[in-house]
């Protein structure tokens, strides 16, 4: 019985997969958010989201065409058919759940704040109080600072995590709350090196996911391409490139 069910399984992969075949995969991502997808200065997407993609859509091999997409846009697009899939480090959310479908995990992720070095902040609920806190819009990291701290601190959102990053360094805001991996990436890029991350970080239990327009077909595939490039390496080697610790 149980070798009847798993030729069963096969086959239906094995049907899904050529159903693929016919056309190429979309996939939407925002170029605003290094180390995971930014801009080159031939005007080309690369980062972790685009490495991954690409080794997903090998893995499953089908062609896959990157679609360059503003961050608030992505579920809109999405519905309606504009691409295929968002690989561009989408949290999940039971929100975002109620409207898309979600693959499973392709990493993890942790919150932080980041300050300047010469400041002490004392983030308890009374210590926060009356600090100005950034984040960039429609992210985890902004609900979390809305849902937690609106009522002690002044929240200010921004439309993409660089205009975020240049208002820390301009001192118009006090912190930033930013999801953790990016954050490492940025102060590690600091040639000045005046700014560190502030107490520890905060775990939402937050995975990050492929974004698909419910009911897609593409889903098993996604999931079965994650779990193909871990085990055979590919994944660890990809999270190298960025990060010398795992992100999965």
């Amino acid at each position: 019985m149980k070798k009847i069910i798993k030729t069963g399984a096969l086959l239906l992969a094995t049907t899904t997969m050529i159903h693929l075949n016919a056309s190429e995969i979309r996939i939407a991502v925002d170029g605003s958010y290094a180390p995971f997808a930014q801009v080159n200065a031939q005007g080309e997407l690369y980062g972790f989201d685009i490495d991954i993609a690409k080794a997903m859509c090998q893995q499953m091999k089908q062609d896959c065409k990157i679609v360059p997409q503003t961050w608030d846009g992505m579920i809109p697009g999405l519905k309606v058919g504009k691409f295929d899939a968002v690989i561009s480090s989408m949290s999940i959310t039971a929100e975002r759940a109620k409207v898309v479908d979600f693959s499973e995990r392709y990493y993890s992720n942790v919150l932080a704040f980041i300050g300047p070095k010469k400041r002490h902040f004392d983030l308890s609920d009374k210590g926060i109080k009356g600090l100005t806190i950034g984040a960039y819009r429609s992210t985890v990291s902004s609900q979390h600072l809305e849902d937690n701290y609106a009522d002690r601190v002044d929240v200010k959102l921004y439309d993409t995590q660089e205009l975020a990053y240049l208002d820390l360094k301009s001192e118009r805001i006090d912190l930033l709350l930013s999801d953790k991996f990016p954050a490492y990436d940025w102060l590690a890029s600091q040639v000045e090196h005046a700014f560190e991350f502030k107490g520890e970080g905060i775990d939402i239990d937050d995975k990050v996911a492929i974004a698909l327009k419910k009911g897609s077909p593409l889903r098993q595939p996604f999931n079965q391409a994650i779990t193909a490039i871990w085990e055979n390496g590919t994944y660890q080697s990809i999270n190298r490139k960025y990060f010398p610790f795992s992100i999965y």
